[in-house]
Order: structure tokens, then C-alpha cells, then sequence
């Protein structure tokens, strides 16, 4: 694909600007707590510590996201919601995204080994492999379980986070990464229910384009169900106090209340989109909030 500009796209936002796009900032955010709030949770890391770990963090997640946009760059430039990305409009190679993409890697890679510790850095780097090579490379076009096994490679920041404290793992690290993992598929398959058209015409077998909107929906319901469990374990094991317990459980609540809203809504024939946006916006919150509890009740116990 030539790197000349598209007629009739949107201005150049700037050379800067498109590196940041790049690695995708809103979405790193998350990642970024579900890193932080373990290493408090494990301990009492230094701030420098912390700044290093998000650092590097950073630049692995944006590293990933940067290569996911190379290698996805010709359905990028037939989706509605992604064709404005620095290759299809035509403002960046894909030769420059993938170098950009790589250096970042590569750069979090060294720093988090020299810095931290080898542990935090071989976790960092085998999410972003799974990230790019399990999830874009192989499932992402195969098949409809994409983002379930996929979606393991944002259950990796917790374990940095924890790695870089402890500089080992434990059952507490072990439940964190399956909270994320479980959180994943109806965190996701809210958005692609309300994207499905668009993954239609790129060839990408979602969940609703595979099993229909329907079953999607039992299938997000299951696996909050089992996150809800998973949210208890560390309670149950000991890591953490009641207030943490008590938080899982309100915000677990909720995202539970809005799956089943959506599903009423679609027995009855009634529009589902709403409490489907709505599910996919809180389950972002409903993340941050639990990982910022579990840091707080630490503190707290101390």
C-alpha cells in the first residue's frame, strides 16, 4: 500500500501524533492499571519502580498495537472504525508502522530487564508475542474463539506488575491473570455486537457472525458468571480483605444487571444496542475500579 496521501481523507494530524495514535493510548490506559495496581498490591514498590514498569509497559502494549495495526492493515482500510488508522489513510508505510511497532518492543524489552528485573521483561514480551502472533496472526480471522484465547494477552499486566515487586508468581498473580482472561470475551463481544456489520464485510468471524447475536449473548453471560467467582478466589485465599470483597461483589453486580438487561431486551424483540453500549463502557470501568480496590485494600491492611 502507497504511503501517499488518500483523496478526500482526513488532514494529517502530524507525524507525532499518528505515532501515538499508533499505539493505541485509550486502551493502554487499562492496561496500565491492571499493571499498577498489583505491584501495590504486592508490595510497596518505589515510585521509580512504578514509573519504570509503565514505561515499559507502554511501550510493549504500543509496540503490539502498533504491529496489530501492520498486520491488519488491509481489513483496517475496509472497517468504517478503523480506516482513519496512519496506513489506510495513507499517512504512514507499513514498513514505518512495523518499525516504530518493533522499536517500542524492543525498547521495553531492555528496559524492563536492565531496570527491573528479567522476570517483569520475558512477561511483558510473551504478551506482546501472544498479542501479535496468537491473536492477530492466527485467530484473529479463524476463528469465532478469537478473542477468548486471544484475549490472554491482556491478562499479562498483572503479572508484570506483580513480577516486578515480588520477582515471582504466585496463586495471587495466577487469579489476577484469570480475572482479566474471563473479563475479556463479554467485555469484547459487547463491542462486536455493535460491530458486527463491520467485521461482516472485513471477513472476520466474531462471535454474534458465528453463533448469532443471541447465544453471544448466553456466552458473555456465562463467563461473567465465572468471573464473578474468580473475583472472590483472592478474597478466599487470603490476599485480600473485605472491602475488596465487597467491591467485586457491587461492581460484579452491575455488569452481571447489564448482560442480563441486554438479553431481556433481545427475547423480547426490544433494541439491544443500548444496554450493549452500556455493557461494553462499564466493563472498562467495572476493571479499573476492581484492580484500584484490591491496591486500596492493601493499603489499607498495612
Amino acid at each position: 500500500m502507497s504511503a501517499s496521501p488518500v483523496p478526500g481523507a482526513a488532514p494529517a494530524p502530524g507525524l507525532g501524533r499518528d505515532l501515538i495514535a499508533l499505539t493505541k493510548p485509550r486502551i493502554i490506559s487499562l492496561l496500565l492499571v491492571t499493571t499498577a495496581a498489583p505491584m501495590y498490591a504486592a508490595g510497596s514498590p518505589s515510585i521509580w519502580t512504578v514509573l519504570l514498569v509503565m514505561l515499559g509497559g507502554y511501550l510493549m502494549a504500543g509496540g503490539a498495537n502498533a504491529v496489530n495495526m501492520y498486520l491488519d492493515r488491509d481489513i483496517d482500510d475496509i472497517m468504517a472504525r478503523t480506516r482513519l488508522r496512519p496506513i489506510p489513510s495513507g499517512r504512514m508505510s507499513p514498513q514505518q508502522v512495523l518499525a516504530f511497532g518493533v522499536a517500542c518492543a524492543a525498547a521495553a524489552t531492555w528496559m524492563l530487564a536492565f531496570f527491573v528485573n528479567v522476570l517483569t521483561a520475558a512477561l511483558a514480551l510473551a504478551g506482546f508475542y501472544f498479542y501479535v502472533f496468537i491473536y492477530t496472526r492466527w485467530l484473529k480471522r479463524s476463528s469465532p474463539q478469537n478473542i477468548v484465547i486471544g484475549g490472554a494477552a491482556g491478562a499479562f499486566p498483572p503479572l508484570v506488575g506483580w513480577a516486578a515487586v515480588t520477582g515471582s508468581l504466585d496463586i495471587v498473580a495466577l487469579t489476577l491473570f484469570l480475572i482479566v482472561f474471563y473479563w475479556t470475551p463479554p467485555h469484547f463481544w459487547a463491542l462486536a455486537l455493535m460491530k458486527q456489520v463491520d467485521y461482516g464485510r472485513a471477513g472476520v468471524p466474531m462471535a454474534p457472525l458465528v453463533w448469532g447475536e443471541r447465544e453471544t449473548m448466553y456466552q458473555m453471560l456465562w463467563y461473567t458468571v465465572i468471573l464473578l467467582v474468580l473475583t472472590a478466589l483472592p478474597w478466599w485465599v487470603g490476599a485480600f480483605g473485605l472491602l475488596y470483597l465487597a467491591s467485586a461483589i457491587i461492581l460484579g453486580a452491575l455488569l452481571l444487571g447489564g448482560i442480563l438487561q441486554m438479553l431481556r431486551a433481545a427475547r423480547a424483540g426490544t433494541p439491544w444496542s443500548g444496554p450493549a453500549w452500556w455493557v461494553y463502557k462499564y466493563s472498562l470501568l467495572y476493571l479499573a475500579l476492581l484492580f484500584v480496590a484490591m491496591a486500596v485494600d492493601r493499603a489499607l491492611a498495612r
